[in-house]
């Protein structure tokens, strides 16, 4: 148990450690002015990027240790509690026999017509070992009960260092994959613009913003169920303890109702995340569930249309597209008031393209980029470096109270890099 406790304070240590420097390498990245070299810039980059892939690992290592312990201790805690029930309802019956016990002894004590001295003895030998064998079990029973305290908070412990040591992966992997790009894209971005230089960081800040609303959406739907499910399984269990068959089958009715419903939010969550569909099925028809339920969501009116013949595009390509859309999508639900949109995806022989219309209040297209060169608006220029990243073409067109339109032409490449061939 000393070796378990140590091993998780070095864990949160390291953890610490590595989330210090994490900050530091942000703050640096920020304070780096436009007219540097792109070489120091490199070698900077690279540093950085060789640090942060030894501590990606070891905090991989630290998440996988956690989780085989919480594994563990879960096996323990479903081990300790059968074992507990067990000698709940060897007490009860205990209590029942050393009370019957009792009154036969005091019966026999009283009556000395009608027993004898060796029925005596035997009666207050009964009793003896009956209180004694009650003793233990109670001991027993309150021991079990201590160490079932105890794993449960190793076991909360271990959770939080996971979700820690995972979220830090997280972060991590969104510098590095920032930061091992292709350096001569760097001059490039370099002389664009100030807001160019925030561009990783308002990507991170953006992630725990996200990283922030799924914590609040999951704690108030499946935590919740889950915290039910948990009081519910308590009350059955109560209820066999004292044979109320009946009643326990109706928590355990309740139960599963509670757990479907669960399931059902956590599926959510996860097409929210990232369709885990979207590898087998493609592209198209995510999108289309995903327009669906946009739409029964948002109460407007959205419609998907497909021109040209579907092909599977590369992987990370589709994951683009589709976090296009549905950047797009946010953005209408929150700023557009719109009570129409449609998305339009056209399959060329070399180009996607993606139009995005909607019917909503429009706005001044120069109004919106100063307030883009301010520093604010990091949807539409997350959208815009997203498609320039994939080497694609982004043209935004919108009219106070006529509605926006966003058209996005991406060119088609294969895993390799080269361009599709025309069919």
């Amino acid at each position: 148990m000393f070796t378990s406790k140590r091993k998780r304070y070095d864990t949160i240590i390291l953890i610490e450690l590595v989330h210090n420097v994490l900050k530091r390498i942000i703050r640096i990245g920020v304070a780096i002015p436009l007219d540097i070299q792109v070489e120091a810039i490199d070698k900077v980059i690279k540093k950085t990027v060789q640090v942060l892939e030894e501590s990606k690992y070891q905090i991989f290592e630290i998440s996988e240790n956690a989780q085989s312990e919480r594994e563990s201790l879960h096996t323990e805690l479903t081990a300790l509690k059968v074992e507990l029930d067990q000698i709940i309802l060897r007490v009860d019956k205990l209590e029942v026999h050393y009370r019957l016990a009792r009154i036969r002894l005091t019966e026999v004590s009283r009556d000395f017509n009608r027993f004898q001295e060796e029925d005596i003895r035997k009666a207050y030998e009964a009793a003896t070992n009956i209180q004694m064998e009650l003793s233990s079990s109670r001991e027993k029973e309150i021991n079990l009960k201590i160490r079932r305290e105890e794993l449960q908070l190793r076991i909360r412990n271990s959770d939080r260092t996971i979700e820690r040591a995972e979220a830090l992966g997280s972060q991590m992997s969104v510098v590095l994959e920032y930061m091992s790009g292709d350096m001569s894209q760097v001059t490039r971005i370099l002389e664009s613009a100030k807001n160019r230089q925030l561009i990783g960081l308002k990507i991170i800040m953006a992630q725990e913003e996200e990283r922030k609303r799924i914590s609040r959406e999951i704690h108030d739907s499946v935590a919740q169920s889950i915290a039910n499910i948990v009081l519910r399984s308590e009350i059955a269990e109560k209820m066999m303890t004292k044979q109320d068959l009946a009643g326990v089958k109706s928590e355990i009715h309740e139960l599963k109702s509670q757990a479907r419903l669960s399931l059902e939010e956590i599926r959510k969550i996860i097409f929210n995340l990232r369709p885990m569909a979207l590898d087998d099925l493609g592209l198209i028809p995510i999108l289309r569930k995903f327009t669906q339920d946009f739409e029964e969501k948002s109460k407007i009116r959205t419609t998907f249309t497909l021109h040209g013949i579907e092909a599977r595009l590369p992987s990370a390509m589709e994951v683009a597209v589709f976090r296009l859309v549905q950047e797009a999508l946010t953005n209408v639900l929150k700023h557009a008031q719109a009570s129409f949109v449609s998305i339009d995806i056209t399959y060329q022989s070399q180009m996607v393209k993606i139009t995005i219309q909607d019917n909503g209040r429009g706005f001044q297209i120069e109004a919106i980029h100063a307030k883009i060169s301010s520093g604010s608006h990091f949807g539409i220029i997350g959208m815009q470096e997203r498609v320039e990243l994939l080497e694609g073409r982004f043209e935004l067109e919108s009219i106070v109270d006529g509605g926006t339109k966003i058209d996005m032409l991406i060119p088609i490449k294969m895993e390799n890099g080269k361009e599709k061939e025309p069919q």
